[in-house]
Parts: C-alpha cells; sequence; structure tokens
C-alpha cells in the first residue's frame, strides 16, 4: 500500500513551489550573468521551473562566503555538540518535509516517488543524524613519546570543501558529501548535478533554518564545464569530492594539478558483478536481488550489479526467474504507486541506453525488454532489459550503460567467475551467492572490490565505508572513515 493514489501525488506535486536560484552566504540569488536553464521532468518532456545558471563568477563568490565563514570561527569553531544539534535538527526537517522532498527526487530525475519516500528521504536524515551523533565522540590522540615530552595529533578542519554530486540520488549524495564535512567545522560549496538541483536547493533552507550559519553550506546549480570546472580550479577549495563518471573524475584530477593542488576524493563508475554458484540454495531470493540491483532506480546507480555471472547447470532456471521478475517491474508514471519503475532521467541518457541495447541485439540474445514505451505519449521511459550469452569481454559487458540492462555471462568453475569478475577497469562492488562458507570467504576474498556483498546485494549502512578500487575511485563515503577525506592531521609536540 503506497503513502498516497497516483492522483493524490499529482495534487501534491501541482502545489509545489520550487527554489530555483543559487543559495550563497544564507540567500537565494540569481547567477551574476542572470542566465537560467530548464529543468526538465524526465516523465513528461516539460520544464519544472528555471533555473539559476551558475558559472565561474557565482562560484567565486561562493568560495568567498565559505572560506569568510570558516575564518570566522561562527562553524569551525562552534563547540562539538552545537554542532551536533544543529544537524540533528536538520535531519528532523528533513523528515518533517519528506514528502515534498520525495516530490522533488522525483520530478527532477524520474525516480519512483515511492522509492524515494522509502528509501532516499529517509536514509539522508538516517545519514544526517549518524554524522551528528559522531561529532562530539571523535577523539584526538596523545603519542607514545618519552618523559618530558607530550604529543598530540589532532583532526582540524580543511577549511572549504567543494562537492559535486550526481543526478541519480541528489538528496542522498548531497548528504553524503556534506554531512561529514559539516559535522567536520567545514564550510561547503556544493554543485548538484544541472538535470536534479531542486532537492540541494531545497536542502540549503533547511539548513539554515536549522541553523547553520550563512556562508556555511552554499548550493550553486550549473553545468558541469563551467560551475564545476570552476570549482575544481579554484585556489581557495581546499578539497573537492565527487561523485560521478570515470572520465569526469579525471578531470578533477588534472584540475587539481593545475590549481592548488587541493585534496581530491572520487567515487566514480562501475561495472559490478553479482556471482551466483550452483549451491545457492534459495536462486528466488537471489532472483529477486538481482532483479532489485539492476532494475531499481532504473539501473542509475553506480554500483548497480550489471554482470550477471551465473553456473552454467542453473543458468537456463535462473533466466526465467529473471524474465518473470522482470515483466512486473515496467516503467510507469513515477508518480504511480503501481509503477514498477520510473523514467530515465532525461532523453540524452535514454538515447545512450538505447544504443547500448542496439549493440546488444547485434551480439547476444535478447530475454526481454530493450523497448522504450511512453506513458500517456509522453517522456524517456525503458523497459527492464536482459540480455543472455553475452561473453565477459564484450562491450555491453565492459562498458558502464548506467540503465536497466542485465547481462548474463555463464560460467563453469569459481576460478574462471573470479577471474571475469575482476576483468573489468572498474572495482566498485561485487556480490557473491553461495551456501558454502568457505567459498562465501576464498571467493570475497579474491573479488577486487570496495564492497562485497554476500547472499544479498548492494549493502552499505552509515557504519560501513562505500567506495570502490581502480577506475571508480579512491574515496570513502560514509562510516567514520569519511571524515578523514575533510580533517587533516596535525601533530603538537611540547617539551616540558
Amino acid at each position: 500500500m503506497g503513502l498516497h493514489t497516483l492522483e493524490e501525488w499529482k495534487a501534491k506535486a501541482a502545489s509545489l513551489t520550487y527554489r530555483n536560484q543559487a543559495f550563497i552566504n544564507g540567500q537565494f540569488v540569481d547567477a551574476i550573468s542572470g542566465n537560467t536553464f530548464d529543468n526538465i521532468n524526465p516523465a513528461t518532456g516539460e520544464t519544472i521551473t528555471k533555473v539559476a545558471e551558475c558559472d565561474a563568477a557565482d562560484i567565486d563568490i561562493a568560495v568567498k562566503a565559505a572560506r569568510a565563514s570558516f575564518k570566522s570561527g561562527v562553524w569551525s569553531k562552534k563547540a562539538p555538540m552545537e554542532r551536533k544539534d544543529v544537524l540533528l535538527k536538520l535531519a528532523d526537517l528533513i523528515r518533517d518535509n519528506l514528502e515534498e522532498l520525495a516530490l522533488l527526487e522525483s520530478l527532477d530525475m524520474g525516480k519512483k516517488v515511492e522509492d524515494a519516500a522509502a528509501v532516499d528521504i529517509p536514509g539522508s536524515a538516517m545519514f544526517w543524524q549518524w554524522y551528528a551523533e559522531s561529532i562530539d565522540k571523535i577523539y584526538d590522540e596523545v603519542a607514545p613519546t618519552a618523559a618530558g615530552d607530550l604529543a598530540i595529533v589532532k583532526r582540524e578542519a580543511l577549511g572549504v570543501i567543494g562537492a559535486v554530486t550526481p543526478w541519480n540520488f541528489p538528496l542522498d549524495m548531497a548528504t553524503w558529501k556534506c554531512a561529514p564535512a559539516l559535522a567536520m567545522g567545514n564550510s561547503v560549496v556544493l554543485k548538484p548535478a544541472e538535470q536534479s538541483p531542486l532537492s540541494a536547493l531545497f536542502l540549503a533552507e533547511l539548513a539554515q533554518e536549522a541553523g547553520v550559519p550563512d556562508g556555511v553550506l552554499n548550493v550553486v546549480p550549473g553545468f558541469g564545464p563551467t560551475a564545476g570546472q570552476a570549482l575544481g580550479l579554484h585556489d581557495d577549495v581546499d578539497c573537492l569530492t565527487f561523485t560521478g563518471s570515470t572520465a569526469i573524475g579525471k578531470l578533477f584530477q588534472q584540475y587539481a594539478g593545475q590549481s592548488n593542488m587541493k585534496q581530491v576524493w572520487l567515487e566514480t563508475g562501475g561495472k559490478s558483478p553479482n556471482l551466483v554458484f550452483a549451491d545457492c540454495k534459495d536462486l528466488d531470493a537471489a532472483a529477486d536481488m538481482a532483479a532489485f540491483g539492476i532494475f531499481f532506480n532504473q539501473g542509475e546507480v553506480c554500483s548497480a550489479n550489471s554482470r550477471l555471472l551465473v553456473e552454467r547447470s542453473i543458468k537456463d532456471e535462473f533466466v526465467a526467474k529473471l524474465k518473470e521478475r522482470a515483466a512486473t517491474m515496467q516503467p510507469g508514471n513515477p508518480l504511480d504507486p503501481d509503477a514498477g519503475m520510473g523514467a530515465i532521467v532525461d532523453a540524452k541518457q535514454a538515447s545512450n541506453v538505447q544504443r547500448y541495447i542496439q549493440i546488444g541485439k547485434e551480439t547476444a540474445t535478447l530475454v526481454c525488454g530493450g523497448d522504450a514505451p511512453t506513458i500517456d505519449g509522453k517522456g524517456s521511459f525503458i523497459s527492464p532489459t536482459i540480455f543472455d550469452d553475452v561473453t565477459h569481454d564484450h562491450q555491453i559487458a565492459k562498458e558502464e550503460i548506467f540503465g536497466p540492462v542485465l547481462c548474463v555471462i555463464p560460467f563453469d568453475t569459481e576460478e574462471e567467475a573470479v577471474t571475469m569478475a575482476n576483468d573489468t577497469e572498474y572495482g566498485l562492488a561485487a556480490s557473491v551467492w553461495t551456501n558454502d562458507l568457505s567459498r562465501a570467504h576464498r571467493v570475497a576474498d579474491a573479488l577486487f572490490a570496495g564492497t562485497v556483498s554476500v547472499n544479498t546485494v548492494d549493502a552499505l549502512s552509515p557504519m560501513t565505508p562505500f567506495g570502490g578500487m581502480k577506475q571508480s575511485g579512491f574515496g570513502r563515503d560514509l562510516s567514520l572513515h569519511a571524515l578523514d577525506k575533510f580533517t587533516a592531521l596535525k601533530t603538537t609536540w611540547i617539551k616540558y
């Protein structure tokens, strides 16, 4: 049973007002240039609102505001428990505005509103709360020294953090970056994806209401080549944290080298394998989660389990189960509680996914899907798509598609499965299904990925770090380890 009917969600959507200006130094302001860009609903193709199109000039003002707030100590020198109280209030405000935030996520990038209301928005509130509660429990160190020496090792906030976030989980990704950065006393300039800026702008308003001082959290919408690049190149940004494509991550590394050698923390692409062994006792559970792992959020998930490696003896049975599940996950109006999936974020991304589907049709066996339906004659939708008989070195099995497209690859031995799973430029996540305890540990040890989920997919929590290896990047979001990205270690040595 959903929170509301389709008609009720439509009525709520029609009553929304949108924050469509930049939020800099505690105020909503137009871009210096006066330019705006259309914010499009991918389910209808209609313009939701026009958003301030910021560029280098606006980024510079936001960075100056962030630096001034940091130097003033209005947030950075605030007692840990006081910062904690503010961020706890922000978590509560997110919960209080759950339905509006869920609608903004859905209208902006096409995800099912009920998924946003059940997963994304409560998750954001939880992460804010978790980091708030960690603030006054992070202890500094006293190093072992000889008598007469005292060596104190302290964590200090870096200063100004630039955050560039993607469109697939707009509020959650903004939270993953901003919550630990603010918890440690930094000031932040956030550049949300141009496809989905609305929830980040509302977050800034809620943060101000919670008591985050002016200039401490700034949100500057705009395009990557202008606003994003300007943030990466800015000489007064101490750290840049990014989630997005591998290609853009590499650009941010270059920008750091061309400017002030700022720290850059990257979480980039993925082509995550899901290994299902014949000794898995519950193939229905494995099929449920395999379908979830590629079709949830329309497959627009960096850690999506897009490569399904199945032991040959159970492959046909398993693919049949997946086909049944795909039939129940057909796209519909994202505001409809009965929709199986939502819309692809925009027409450009939908076209790119269709290009990969066409490549797959030419060289593999299409089990289901592969078409692009419309809802009420509108929108960027793609049906859940499964390809069988895919070779592990095929283009659709190697390149990140970022859509609801699953590649099924058979294997005969554990060694072969591990070799194929690791034969990728990415290393973000992996899943293993087996009831053999030794195999679970052995295969998990052998897989080169930041997170290996055994008998589930894509496991994450505030308590565990999320990030990748190889060209999936090296940053870590979530857990106390994320705080390392936004602090520097300072040693103070005293002889007495």
